[in-house]
């Protein structure tokens, strides 16, 4: 058998390994890193509820009162998380087949909207989901009407109608960001005029440029207490597409969009990629319900390192080349990256 021990060494110019052989020099040599400031934690509040509910699907999530929304945001601040994205949770009740509730001055995202800005101010920004899946009787993120063959469609202007308002009412409230979301054609460029016309120049817009229809957002349903049947397929994007993703995304630039977003991350990181490398503004990915999901679900088994995969996942979203991501895990990870620093 051959000794090892007296095989000559290579004579390699360049060996990768130096720059891997300690962790200080893995930081040193590092391309992409991951911040607290990168992160923008999603959280919903409900109307109706006394205490926080377990959002069942979703393992360490709330849907939350507004004294427990300022206790969460409290939280994220105290982590350096530059932003909180504010999903609500309308009663029943409350629910039209327009979605009315989501611009009532009352209803429980504004008054959500209302909380933090009243306590928080600037400290973080407040961003505020544009959309009406969670306040209509069927769930869709628009008021419904029928083409001429007879389907049941979203009547994509009389939505845009319907997010102008919300997003003036967001506004009003003390959102310093509006992220519409539902997909319709011209959305940000008339909520864009709306706000302006209303006074509120410099609330800015995150646009959901490229939203796929896609499976990954299930355990979201539980989150907002949606009772929707059927699908968004022709209003949100076909997973097969590509071009269109950047061309929905030079489309809302042009409208005066200040973010765009990639929606969900983990199956559309090329997506993610592309649209980094042309973008003017800002690119955020969202890590979606189904992704938090399948993590919490394997660490529940023991099948995986909970802390290393989420930390990994982020990373690579990252590296992709979004600026922010909108994560369900913000807050806790950047606990995490604080106590790595000290």
């Amino acid at each position: 058998m051959q000794n090892l021990s007296s095989t000559p060494a290579l004579n390699l110019v360049t060996r990768p390994r130096r720059v891997r052989t300690t962790a200080a020099m893995r930081r040193l040599s590092a391309q992409t890193s991951l911040e607290p400031r990168n992160l923008i934690q999603v959280l919903f509040v409900r109307d109706g509820i006394s205490e926080p509910q377990p959002i069942v699907s979703m393992p360490g999530q709330f849907q939350h009162t507004l004294e427990s929304l300022v206790s969460e945001v409290q939280k994220a601040i105290d982590a350096g998380i530059a932003c909180v994205d504010l999903f609500g949770v309308p009663r029943e009740e409350d629910k039209d087949e327009t979605g009315s509730v989501a611009w009532a001055e009352d209803g429980i995202l504004n008054r959500g909207l209302r909380v933090l800005r009243e306590k928080f101010g600037d400290q973080i920004v407040i961003m505020a989901d544009t959309c009406l899946d969670e306040f209509t009787t069927h769930g869709h993120c628009g008021p419904l009407t029928q083409d001429e063959w007879g389907n049941e469609v979203v009547d994509n202007d009389r939505a845009v109608e319907a997010y102008c308002a919300m997003a003036i009412s967001q506004a009003k409230a003390g959102a310093h960001t509006v992220s519409p979301s539902g997909m319709m054609d011209g959305q940000v460029g008339a909520i864009r005029d709306a706000l302006d016309e209303a006074g509120y120049t410099d609330v800015s817009i995150m646009a959901y440029s490229a939203k796929y229809a896609s499976a990954f957002f299930g355990p979201f349903r539980d989150a907002v207490g949606s009772t929707f049947k059927g699908d968004r397929k022709t209003y949100q994007q076909d997973p097969s597409q590509r071009r269109e993703a950047l061309l929905e995304a030079q489309l809302d630039i042009e409208e005066g969009a200040d973010f765009v977003m990639v929606k969900p991350a983990m199956a559309y990181l090329d997506i993610v990629r592309e649209l980094a490398e042309v973008s003017p503004v800002p690119v955020a990915a969202y890590q979606v319900s189904g992704e938090y999901a399948m993590i919490e679900a394997a660490a529940e088994k023991g099948w995986i390192d909970r802390e290393r995969i989420v930390l990994e996942s982020l990373m690579g979203i990252r590296r992709a080349g979004a600026d922010m991501i909108l994560t369900y895990y913000a807050t806790e990870v950047a606990q995490w990256l604080n106590r790595s620093v000290r």
